[in-house]
C-alpha cells in the first residue's frame, strides 16, 4: 500500500460528535479528520457506535450535538451538493431479485442521470463482466457486496463509506473486495471510511485505524503506533497438558497473563519474548510439566484491544 500524501484541509470534520438512544450513548464525543486520498478504519465490537457514527456521517441520522463538515459544508443546506461527494455501502444492501446485475446498475445510474457507459465501466471495476446477464437472486455474497460497492460508486464519488462490507464472506471474497477498494486508492485517490472488526482488514487497507468502544474513541493512528504506544510489545501463547505449576505472573519479564478458552491456552503479555521464553521454559521444566502447544508472536490489534476493554474486537 502507497503511502497517503496526507493534505492539510481534511475531507471530513467531526467536532465533539454526542448520539444517545434513550439511556444508551452511542457516540460520546467524538473528534476525527479524514484527508484526501486517505483510508481510515473504524474499528470496534458490535455495538461500539461504528453504525450510529457512520450513518451521522452519511447524513441519515443527525447528531444530538457537534458538528460534521464534508469538504467544508453542513449536510443543512448542502444535502444534494453532499450527496454526490459520498458513496455510501451500508450494512445490508437488499435488491430487486430478479433484475440482472446491469439492470441493477442501470436503475441507480439513472438517479444520477448517468449513462450506460458508466454502468460498463463499474461492471469492469468491480469484476463482474461475468456475472452482468445473471439475476441478482442468483449471485454469492461475496459478488452481492461487489454490487453494491458498484452502486456506491456510480457518481464518482470523492468519499466512500463502507460499513462492515466484508461480514459473512468467505476469505477470497473478502480479498477480492479488498483489491478493488486499494484500485480505487491508488488509481482515483479516492478517501475510504471503513467500519470493521476484522482486524486483518483494517491492517490490509488503511493508513490510520480508529479504535471505538462505548461511543469513544480508545485509540487512533497508525498500526504501528498505535502498537508501539503499548508497553506490552510481544506476546507468548502456551498451552499445557494439565494446569500451570505457577502462577506466570511470577515469571520475570511477563506484565500480565489471561487464559484464552478459545484456544484453551495462556497468553502472556511480554516486554521482550527473548529474555522472558528461557525463563519460562526452565520453571515449567523443573516442575516437571508437559507443553501442548507454544506459539510467539509480536502484539496484535485484537490484544491492544483486549488490553484495553478485556473483550475481543470480534466479540
Amino acid at each position: 500500500m502507497n503511502p497517503v500524501a496526507i493534505q492539510t484541509e481534511p475531507v471530513i470534520r467531526i467536532e465533539s460528535l454526542f448520539k444517545s438512544f434513550k439511556d444508551v450513548k452511542a457516540v460520546n464525543g467524538i473528534n476525527l479528520k479524514l484527508f484526501p486520498g486517505e483510508f481510515i478504519a473504524v474499528l470496534g465490537p458490535n455495538g461500539a457506535g461504528k453504525t450510529t457514527l457512520v450513518e451521522m456521517i452519511e447524513g441519515i441520522q443527525k447528531p444530538d450535538s457537534g458538528e460534521i463538515f464534508i469538504k467544508g459544508k453542513q449536510w443543512k443546506n448542502h444535502h444534494a451538493e453532499l450527496n454526490r461527494v459520498l458513496g455510501i455501502s451500508l450494512q445490508e444492501t437488499w435488491f430487486i431479485e430478479k433484475l440482472t446485475v446491469k439492470e441493477t446498475l442501470i436503475l441507480f445510474a439513472s438517479f444520477y442521470k448517468l449513462g450506460e457507459a458508466r454502468v460498463k465501466e463499474i461492471i469492469a471495476l468491480i469484476r463482474l463482466e461475468e456475472k452482468e446477464k445473471a439475476y441478482v437472486k442468483n449471485l454469492s455474497g461475496g459478488q452481492r457486496q461487489r454490487l453494491a460497492l458498484g452502486i456506491a460508486l456510480l457518481n464518482y464519488p470523492e468519499v466512500l463509506i463502507l460499513d462492515e462490507p466484508t461480514t459473512g464472506l468467505d476469505p477470497n471474497a473478502r480479498r477480492e473486495l479488498w483489491e478493488i477498494l486499494l484500485k480505487l486508492k491508488t488509481e482515483r485517490n479516492t478517501s475510504l471510511i471503513l467500519t470493521t472488526h476484522y482486524m486483518e482488514e483494517a491492517e490490509y487497507l488503511c493508513d490510520r485505524i480508529i479504535i471505538i468502544d462505548h461511543g469513544k474513541i480508545l485509540a487512533k493512528g497508525k498500526l504501528n503506533e498505535l502498537l508501539q504506544a503499548c508497553d506490552k510489545h510481544e506476546i507468548i501463547e502456551i498451552g499445557l497438558l494439565g494446569p500451570p505449576p505457577f502462577d506466570f505472573n511470577t515469571v520475570p519479564g511477563v506484565q500480565k497473563s489471561r487464559f484464552n478458552s478459545k484456544d484453551n491456552a495462556f497468553v502472556l503479555e511480554v516486554k521482550r519474548i527473548v529474555e522472558t521464553l528461557p525463563l519460562l521454559l526452565k520453571k515449567l521444566e523443573e516442575s516437571k510439566t508437559e507443553i501442548a502447544e507454544l506459539q510467539c508472536r509480536t502484539l496484535t490489534l485484537d490484544d491492544l484491544f483486549i488490553s484495553m476493554t478485556g473483550r475481543h474486537l470480534n466479540a
